[in-house]
């Protein structure tokens, strides 16, 4: 029997079975017992999976359970059974969202959607809502429609802002909006929560309108004391050599020679690099190009797609890092193991969350719910925050 069942019967067993299900959610009026189950659109292989479930508050009648999860990618769906269902496997579904009938998924009170990103990216071409991905956000909105969960998270990339000049974010906020919700909109930084990573994403927490709660935006102050260098995440606790995602690249000696006039933080263009080892690239030159990190400050982000000489490079080592240290920038534990080939590991972790920097996230949500104060800041876009009062007829 898994953790969370098990405590799920446990809770049942104190309460004395003064459980119903109120407003979808199932709860203990007399004990103020309060069970979010989660549905996943786009789940990945489990950043925000795994975020959920450690998510712990002062309140421990408060909790983030799983109920399902679904994503396109086989491997992803594996990695996620694996590693935060594997006592219900069936709960994971494999399929295009396109083809996927929510009606036949099991209620919710708590939905998450990371929609992908990959037309909304700075990295990318930036095609925004013309693109193959951007429109897939509206099926986040359907599954809102469909569940009427108590609140959702929703993530992109920063990008996201600009994005057919500005009108996509408005458009989907507006959406979120129409669709029932109060909507807080945010460009997190997780470096400034203590991940050992530069990763910025917009997170949209929304709660339904009907419930009058106003969630803010945590404060990183909290977190200020980490240490999120790159060496601390990669070396404290050493990785063990027989560790689950930890196999080296077999780099040709041109690349090594190439990493070794590359100091930490240059890159294959700010480098003094020999004339016949310099790179033969015309027009833009991105930044990450065999990238070395720089020990004593957070990594560059993590992408998950990409050719040669965009894996993230050692700041000493003249290698591109492992899965498993890529991972550990993703502050996975060293005991979530990843599915698939090499390759496809690779992009499962650069398209993941943070796992410490959501579970930040999702406790705040909890906390919101069960009316426990947290020091929090304004959020830092502007905000297209929709309150019940705004649309009540006098």
């Amino acid at each position: 029997m898994g953790a969370g069942i098990l405590w799920y019967n446990i809770a049942i067993l104190i309460y004395g079975g003064h459980y119903g299900i109120i407003n979808g959610n199932v709860c203990s009026e007399r004990a103020g017992f309060m069970i979010f189950k989660l549905g996943e659109l786009f789940c990945g292989p489990g950043g925000l999976g795994l975020a959920a479930k450690r998510a712990s508050i002062e309140n421990d009648k408060y909790k983030i359970f799983h109920e399902w999860a679904t994503d396109y990618d086989r491997d992803t769906c594996r990695t996620y059974k694996e590693n935060i269902c594997n006592d219900r496997p069936d709960s994971v579904i494999h399929r295009d969202i396109r083809k996927l009938n929510m009606k036949t998924l099991n209620p919710i009170d708590a939905l998450v959607f990371g929609f992908p990103c990959n037309d909304f990216s700075i990295v990318g071409e930036q095609k925004g809502m013309d693109g193959v991905y951007g429109p897939l956000y509206s099926y986040g909105i359907k599954g809102l429609l469909t569940f009427k969960p108590k609140w959702f998270l929703a993530e992109n990339v920063g990008g996201l802002r600009n994005s057919n000049d500005g009108n996509a974010l408005t458009v989907i906020l507006s959406e979120m909006h129409e669709a029932g919700y109060s909507v807080f909109p945010h460009l997190y930084k997780f470096e400034e929560y203590g991940v050992p990573q530069a990763r910025h994403r917009i997170i949209i927490i929304g709660i339904r309108k009907d419930l009058n709660l106003e969630f803010k935006i945590p404060s990183p102050i909290p977190y200020s004391n980490i240490d999120n260098s790159s060496y601390a995440a990669i070396n404290n606790p050493p990785i063990p050599k027989d560790a689950p995602n930890h196999e080296f690249t077999r780099q040709s000696q041109r690349v090594i020679e190439r990493l070794s006039y590359i100091n930490p933080g240059e890159n294959a263009f700010t480098a003094k690099i020999p004339e016949y080892l310099q790179l033969n690239v015309t027009g833009a030159k991105i930044s990450q190009i065999y990238k070395r990190l720089e020990p004593d400050k957070p990594s560059y982000t993590v992408t998950g797609s990409g050719g040669g000489g965009t894996h993230v490079y050692h700041w000493k080592e003249n290698r591109a890092l492992t899965n498993r240290e890529r991972a550990r920038l993703q502050t996975f534990p060293d005991d979530f193991i990843f599915y698939g080939s090499k390759e496809s590991v690779r992009k499962q972790i650069g398209m993941a969350v943070p796992v410490n920097g959501a579970q930040i996230i999702f406790e705040s949500v909890l906390r919101t719910f069960a009316g426990i104060p947290y020091e929090s800041v304004k959020p830092n876009m502007e905000s297209i925050i929709y309150h019940q009062e705004q649309n009540k007829v006098g």
